[in-house]
């Protein structure tokens, strides 16, 4: 059985005397390397949890950016509707206006959803009339008439549209 236990040697030298020398013990070098292998793992996981946290931040941050502008865009649909609507009755004079309008919201991240004659998702659209399929049909509900524009912000589905089915 070999135990750790450091027992000091003689060794003799050629003037006959006695030196103590100790085996198995650490020097204070290796001692100081340690700790400071300690300290410098303790610095590199400090950095990477502060690294971490500042993505972290920078995400929520740019997160909360998009919301609020998100909340501003939300507020301006009814005057894009009014415009909307305000282009079908004298689109001459409303165009530019309307135009404008939606372009600056667009470079922000607004998008209008088409989805006339494309298939019904109850994620994007809100059935609020239904006509009956023809016999051939597929099965399939189909958007046939878009009665008010829904919107998405920056992928997100900003406001439903409103629309006519058939199926």
């Amino acid at each position: 059985m070999s135990e750790d236990t450091t027992e000091p040697t003689e060794v003799e030298s050629a003037s006959d005397d006695v030196v103590v020398t100790t085996h198995d013990q650490p020097s204070e070098i290796d001692l100081l390397a340690a700790e400071r292998d300690q300290y410098l793992e303790l610095a590199q996981r400090v950095q990477a949890d502060f690294e971490n946290y500042r993505k972290r931040v920078s995400a929520q941050t740019a997160d909360d950016v998009d919301r609020a502008t998100g909340r501003i865009a939300e507020a301006l649909l009814p005057v894009l509707d009014a415009c909307e609507a305000a282009f079908v009755a004298h689109p001459a004079e409303i165009e530019p206006l309307f135009n404008l309008l939606l372009g600056e919201l667009k470079k922000q991240g607004l998008e209008a959803m088409n989805l006339h004659g494309q298939p019904f998702d109850p994620a994007l659209a809100e059935a609020v009339l239904q006509e009956p399929a023809d016999g051939d049909g597929d099965g399939t509900t189909v958007v046939i008439d878009v009665l008010r524009s829904g919107y998405t912000w920056k992928g997100r589905v900003l406001r439903a549209a409103l629309v006519k089915v058939k199926g």
